[in-house]
């Protein structure tokens, strides 16, 4: 393990990577990086936070919709065809589209 954890700081060293000392802990089983949980397991996403995006109320105007899309969006390496679940939301981002909040929008959010 102490090997592991010389490699990491050698290679901050090298790339000349600054770390902060009261964030950087030592010897963990996982932490958070960017945003996503690191462990043995991989990457994992932050829960609570995904529990936060489901919990967004529908949007109601464009500027909604596409706030919506870059939290989801965040996390769409985890999301299987994140795409086409998005696609409806994103023809609403369309110029000079009507804003018409319909069953696959919502459906699209849920999902």
């Amino acid at each position: 393990m102490l090997s592991q954890l010389e490699a990491v700081l050698n290679r901050c060293i090298e790339k000349d990577l600054v770390l902060n000392w009261e964030k950087f802990h030592f010897m963990v089983s996982q932490g958070i990086v960017l945003g996503h949980i690191i462990s043995k397991q991989g990457i994992e996403v932050d829960k609570v936070k995904v529990g936060l995006i489901v919990k967004l109320p529908s949007p109601t105007i464009v500027k909604g919709v596409r706030q919506f899309l870059g939290h989801a969006g965040f996390y769409r390496r985890f999301i299987k065809d994140f795409s086409k679940l998005a696609r409806p939301l994103c023809e609403l981002l369309v110029k000079d589209a009507k804003f018409v909040w319909d069953d696959r929008c919502q459906w699209s959010l849920k999902n």
